[in-house]
């Protein structure tokens, strides 16, 4: 096991809570739409109202995606399981009641797997449990006033409970990341974090290593993994200094506030009697039968983590390249349509972990957003494996094709003048003259010192203007003395 990292001889522990919204038309509990962006209380129907006498009645679909869940990070999806109360007031609450899942949740265990650096990490979960969300407030345009709307009241979601099991913030964004990327993959979410339909809450404390669990603090509603990541380091510097004055750390939920890279608390922090929860006599068990998991199992993309190995076992790729090219679904599709046009697996997964991530970071971009496709960088990776281009060269030949001076590889490596240097007399002609200018190096590589032979390399791929084959420069230099 790895040496827990420290901040300031510190311990960090961190368990996460994630609400995905899942991807159905409906709501958890009634017909109204959930599409996103819609007029204040245009999709609130009398059930999401909760006006007198009207009954909730369970989304089939929503089920459908827990399950699909479930299965995916190996949990035990339950035979059946409760829904519950979750009694508090709040005025974007319409029942006083939120309908959730507590003792018996839909889905229970499960691990969520990532690296971190090329480090792989183990996650474990709790819980996987469907509820509804509520509505919400609005503070703006209104005069002083608030208003509320309701159309998110009822929309489903699946909260994504872990085990206190990471280490630092970096952990965390990782495994968010990681929890983002599979929700996506199996169509139960669209991850769209601006619109909500993916925030975390960080349940954030500090020990001394060996010491019990400190008292934990808890950050509500983080919806980007640069917030995540800032809010954590931010709290984790409060209880420290907290700490180290001399006072307590009090349990409570916190808001972090971006602007001033600061959390500050909201509430103390309730805990589960404070709910009151019970079952809901309007809702039935929810009783999932084996041959309704069986006829999900059979209709689950194939996974990442199964993807991985096969890209490892099929294409030879280490477990840290296959894991790059399984987070995404479209990231893995270009990175299969890129291997089979150019057979070179490894030189692809390279080139997308380095110029193309590169540049689609830089932008914020997805795969699925690339202006060079998988067939023209194939084009490109093939032209380099057949000596056509150098490395270098082939970095000018992307950087064009990124900003649209061209479509076609030969062409640019034609009118860039990139083509690789083919004639062996010629090169020849050129590596006498450096050796010639660069005495000094010769005599030094001739006396053991193998670093003057990398500059001697260095200097003829100037002279060439980085047009000659660099293991062609290697093996002629080698030959040449001696």
């Amino acid at each position: 096991m790895a040496t827990p990292q420290l901040v300031r001889g510190y311990e960090v522990v961190i368990g996460l809570e994630t609400h995905a919204q899942l991807s159905t038309q409906s709501k958890i509990f009634s017909g109204s739409s959930t599409q996103f962006g819609a007029e204040p209380n245009t999709q609130a129907s009398v059930v999401d109202l909760a006006l007198p006498g009207t009954l909730p009645v369970m989304n089939r679909g929503a089920v459908e995606r827990a399950i699909r869940f479930g299965l995916a990070v190996g949990a035990t999806v339950a035979p059946q399981s409760i829904f519950a109360r979750k009694n508090y007031f709040y005025p974007d609450l319409p029942k006083g009641y939120q309908i959730s899942q507590y003792e018996v949740p839909v889905v229970q265990g499960g691990v969520v797997k990532f690296f971190v650096g090329d480090e792989e990490k183990t996650v474990h979960l709790v819980r996987a449990h469907l509820e509804e969300d509520a509505g919400k407030s609005l503070h703006e345009d209104f005069h002083g006033q608030s208003g509320i709307d309701l159309n998110r009241a009822g929309t489903p979601l699946l909260e994504i409970v872990t085990e206190p099991d990471m280490r630092s913030a970096r952990e965390a964004v990782e495994y968010a990341k990681a929890l983002h990327a599979l929700v996506v993959w199996l169509g139960i979410c669209d991850g769209n974090m601006q619109e909500g339909s993916f925030r975390c809450d960080a349940n954030v404390s500090v020990r001394k290593p060996g010491a019990p669990l400190g008292t934990r603090r808890e950050i509500k509603n983080l919806n980007s993994f640069r917030f995540l990541q800032q809010a954590i380091d931010a709290e984790v510097q409060w209880q420290i200094e907290q700490i180290e004055d001399g006072m307590p750390i009090q349990q409570a939920t916190v808001l972090f506030d971006p602007d001033s890279g600061e959390t500050r608390a909201m509430r103390s922090k309730e805990d589960a009697h404070d709910y009151r929860y019970f079952p809901d006599p309007d809702l039935p068990p929810l009783v999932i039968e084996p041959a309704w998991v069986e006829r999900v199992k059979g209709g689950m993309p194939e996974l990442p983590r199964v993807m991985a190995e096969r890209f490892m076992r099929d294409d030879g790729l280490p477990a840290y390249d296959a894991s790059m090219m399984t987070q995404s679904l479209a990231f893995a599709r270009y990175y299969e349509a890129a291997r089979d046009a150019c057979r070179s697996p490894k030189l692809v997964a390279n080139w997308l972990m380095g110029e193309v991530s590169r540049r689609l970071n830089a932008e914020e971009k997805g795969i699925e957003h690339s202006p060079v496709g998988a067939a023209t960088l194939a084009a490109l990776i093939g032209r380099i494996a057949d000596g056509t281009v150098s490395n270098n060269g082939a970095k000018q030949v992307f950087e064009a094709l990124w900003s649209g001076e061209g479509t076609e590889v030969d062409a640019l490596i034609e009118a860039k003048g990139l083509k690789t240097m083919s004639d062996t007399g010629e090169l020849e002609r050129i590596l006498d003259e450096v050796l010639a200018a660069n005495r000094k190096s010769v005599d030094e590589f001739r006396a053991g010192k193998e670093k003057a032979f990398n500059a001697l390399v260095g200097q003829a791929m100037k002279a060439t203007k980085g047009k000659a084959n660099p293991a062609q420069v290697n093996e002629l230099l080698k030959k040449k003395l001696g």
